[in-house]
């Protein structure tokens, strides 16, 4: 619905009603305030959905593609989005998220760790064409990184960004990093005040992250 007062307090007014404020632009119109229902367009953000159907009032129904969300200042929670008015057979750039499945035979080795450098592919598409998501099957990545450009994408998709983006990478934990947590054996040297020779112990310890920036086992 319109919205026929804008502000930040108005703003704030609207969340707490379950609503989202909101701007609808583009197709040399002029901008339209809005607002929509909170609970159901995150729904459909959550889902993957990228063009709305708007029932604005005074312009009838509106295609828009979901442009841009702005956060609250905690990141974690959406507090107005952009609408750019669309048709179904123009093309557009859009972000896509990846759904990953799988695992790559490089992680699968001792002491591998496997990032996600990226979540999202740039895609550029109809608008009728757009994915809810991108499925990247990791069990068929040859090497220890996936690059954007090697990622297959659906007929009638191109992508828009970097091709040596980074997607995905494995890489091997450095032996500082393995060494703790493991039992290690530890030679301890205890001197005896009456007695010139020192008793050497041999002790199992459990190496924390404290010992290993130590860097050097300790006398008593």
């Amino acid at each position: 619905e319109k919205r026929e007062r804008t502000g930040s307090r108005f703003a704030a007014r609207l969340r707490k009603q379950g609503r989202l404020p909101a701007i609808v632009y583009g197709h040399q119109t002029d901008p339209v305030a809005v607002s929509v229902d909170s609970k159901e367009m995150l729904i459909l953000l959550r889902q993957g959905v990228h063009v709305v159907n708007l029932d604005i009032e005074g312009s009838g129904t509106e295609t828009c593609l979901v442009k841009d969300l702005q956060f609250g200042y905690l990141g974690d929670n959406v507090v107005h989005m952009d609408f750019a008015r669309v048709d179904l057979s123009e093309e557009v750039e859009v972000n896509v998220n990846i759904e990953f499945v799988g695992e790559p035979k490089a992680a699968t080795e001792a002491g591998s760790i496997l990032e996600h450098d990226h979540t999202e592919l740039t895609v550029r598409c109809r608008v009728s064409d757009i994915p809810e998501s991108i499925r990247v099957d990791l069990s068929s990545m040859e090497g220890a990184q996936l690059h954007a450009g090697s990622i297959p994408l659906p007929a009638g998709i191109a992508l828009a960004m970097d091709e040596q983006a980074l997607v995905v990478s494995v890489h091997q934990r450095r032996a500082e990093e393995e060494a703790v947590g493991e039992e290690v054996e530890v030679t301890i040297a205890v001197a005896d005040v009456d007695d010139e020779s020192a008793e050497v112990i041999e002790v199992a310890e459990v190496v924390t992250d404290e010992t290993v920036e130590a860097g050097e086992s300790q006398f008593v």
